[in-house]
């Protein structure tokens, strides 16, 4: 009876999603203010509804309801509770209500803090949201629901959750990748929302931003998080490999970073304001397909849920009206739409605008690395590879002159600037940047690449750029206290979001370039040397956890004789289903890991084991913290939650 509940919720749901969809945009077409004022309501209801659905999925699954196809799929009862909470967004049926849940969320949210807004742009984004929610609540209730049962005949034990998605990282990844995901609806909800409106002003802008930062932090923090799940849990030691279900992510990343620094300059200048509209449909349409990879079964990763077609056609139905309608729209009003503010060439505009066009090329090469061999696979034309030295070498070289304007924008005012007095700044920065990472390399590596330099000097200029920019800024003022409470919280979270920049560009330079690694065979009481380690393999003794069991290698480390760490590396067998998983050990530091993975038993009771030395790695991790912190700081800015006047709040 438990789960009928939660399906009928949902079925709930979906008719208040219904009408959210149809009772705001008639009333804002016909100018009806009570079928607009209807919109906060339904939108609360909906969300009410659908996350008590979850909660009833999240209990039939601590109650270990085997009556239910998913829980039986996808948990068991040896299963600890925290992972089999972590099990109902484990499988397509629950990752989908999950997706719900988030849709449902911002929904409301946008509902109960847009109060400013005019009643004619209000009902139309929420109407647009609507809409989104009554395509995935007829996705989940007709194709993918999760509370099926399997009467009369049910397993008395379930399946288990697939043993990669036992981590901590697969906690709250998830979560906040979907919050990242379906938070890029709210920004292309209000252009669409404004291109029915026609008004594509500044405010428009305005209002934009906050939710956009909100959405890019949690899809920043998601993808970090996802990236450092990978690296620990995987056991090859690697952070990004450029699977087709990673660029499902990063795609939509890159094109969001791209609409935040185009939303600052609408909101500032009044420019840009188609391109930004477009941006805004084209973040969320990236979304849509990244779940159509992820879900439709025509790829095979440890990411991706493989389905049956018919749920991937109907994505792809859904992706072609969600995309076809908004870029028709969009067709239709682009004309209308006229940049107020003028500039010149040199100008922080044009670098801003020019950044973009970086972003969205490198969006064009993911696309084209991960589809065109999915779509040349089901034209019958063969099996073709677009691997990971291609996308490096492509993003390597987008990268150098990013940087290099990523780090002048700042320093350059709206409009115009004179060139003289900036070259000069930019010659010091420039030769204090080839100083520092000079003493930097060459004090650290015995043998530095031309390529490991030039990288590493990209980030140390947007890091210098970014610290002297923030020094004249404060400098100009009585007292430091003084000109640090004069900086905005816009201004602070560029800051972090280029610091975090940087961090990123030196971790993956210099883990690519320094990482070593060994595989070794050793007995008990053997060792080996990785770099100035030493590595003395102990055995290996048996572990026991709650639904596994299996074998950990002992390895104590040394340093010029000195004790640094003890390893524990694990090999475990899963009791359901038999899975073999390996558990890396892993030593972290500021500037080194050193990482550990059990093989398989040799002869003689000696065991193969990898060991890897990795520089640097943590920064990587770092620096997506501070540029995932940059999107939320934003939302504290007290510019973002100004009243509109009444006449336009009563607008229709």
């Amino acid at each position: 009876m438990i789960p009928e509940i939660g399906y009928f919720a949902l079925v709930l749901a979906m008719s208040l999603s219904l009408l959210l969809c149809i009772f705001p945009l008639w009333g804002a077409y016909t100018g009806n203010l009570r079928l607009m004022k209807a919109a906060p309501s339904l939108a609360i209801g909906q969300c009410i509804l659908v996350v008590f659905s979850f909660l009833v999925l999240i209990y039939i699954t601590l109650m270990d309801d085997f009556t239910v196809a998913y829980v039986a799929h996808h948990s068991s009862s040896s299963l600890p509770w925290y992972y089999k909470i972590t099990s109902t967004w484990g499988g397509h049926e629950g990752a989908i209500l999950l997706w719900l849940v988030m849709q449902s969320v911002w929904t409301m949210l946008v509902a109960v803090m847009s109060k400013s807004l005019p009643w004619v742009l209000r009902a139309r984004v929420l109407g647009v949201l609507g809409f989104l929610g009554v395509g995935f609540m007829l996705y989940t209730l007709w194709m993918s629901s999760p509370f099926e049962r399997l009467l009369p005949y049910f397993p008395v034990e379930g399946r288990d959750l697939n043993p990669l998605l036992q981590d901590p990282g697969m906690i709250i990844h998830p979560p906040l990748l979907y919050m990242g995901y379906v938070g890029l609806s709210v920004s292309f909800s209000f252009a669409i929302a404004a291109l029915l409106t026609g008004k594509l002003d500044n405010t428009w802008a305005k209002w934009s931003r906050p939710w956009t930062m909100a959405a890019w932090g949690f899809l920043t923090l998601g993808i970090t998080i996802g990236s450092w799940w990978a690296y620990s849990e995987l056991g090859w030691g690697g952070w990004w490999f450029w699977d087709p279900v990673e660029n499902a992510s990063l795609m939509p990343w890159l094109v969001a970073t791209a609409l935040l620094h185009s939303l600052s300059v609408t909101e500032k200048r009044g420019v840009f304001k188609s391109w930004t509209v477009l941006l805004a449909i084209t973040a969320f349409s990236l979304c849509l397909l990244g779940t159509f990879i992820v879900r439709s079964g025509i790829i095979v990763s440890v990411h991706a849920f493989a389905t049956d077609p018919d749920r991937g056609l109907f994505i792809l139905s859904f992706l072609a009206v969600v995309v076809g309608g908004s870029l028709a729209l969009y067709a239709t009003r682009v004309s209308q739409v006229y940049s107020e503010g003028r500039y010149q060439f040199i100008s922080r505009e044009v670098t801003l605008w020019v950044n973009n066009i970086f972003l969205v090329v490198a969006t064009l090469i993911v696309l084209l690395g991960t589809l065109l061999p999915m779509i040349h696979k089901e034209l019958g034309l063969g099996s073709i590879s677009i691997g990971v030295p291609f996308f490096n070498q492509m993003f390597a070289i987008l990268t150098v002159p990013f940087a290099i304007l990523l780090g002048i924008a700042p320093m350059l005012r709206w409009k115009q600037n004179k060139m003289p007095p900036l070259v000069k700044k930019w010659v010091v920065l420039l030769f204090a940047t080839l100083v520092i990472t000079t003493a930097w390399l060459f004090s650290s590596f015995e043998v530095v690449a031309p390529l490991t330099f030039v990288a590493t000097a990209l980030a140390v200029w947007i890091f210098i750029a970014t610290a002297t920019d923030l020094f004249s800024k404060v400098s100009v003022h009585s007292s430091l206290t003084v000109g640090l409470k004069k900086l905005g919280l816009s201004y602070w979270a560029m800051v972090l979001g280029h610091v975090g920049i940087a961090f990123v560009i030196a971790s993956v330079t210099l883990t690519s370039a320094y990482s070593v690694e060994r595989s070794v065979s050793m007995k008990p009481g053997e060792t080996a040397m990785l770099n100035e380690y030493e590595y003395r393999f102990d055995g290996v003794k048996e572990i026991r956890g709650p639904n596994y069991g299996g074998h950990a290698g002992v390895v104590t480390v040394f340093k010029d004789g000195e004790k640094v760490t003890k390893l524990y590396a694990e090999k475990r067998r899963y009791d359901i289903g038999m899975q073999f998983m390996t558990e890396a050990a892993i030593d972290d530091g500021f500037f080194r890991d050193l990482y550990l993975a059990l093989g398989e038993p040799l002869s003689a009771g000696a065991w193969s084991l990898r060991i890897y030395h990795k520089p640097y790695v943590r920064w990587m991790w770092l620096g997506g913290l501070l540029i995932s912190f940059a999107g939320f700081i934003v939302l504290a800015d007290k510019r973002y939650r100004g009243r509109v006047k009444k006449p336009q709040q009563q607008e229709a």
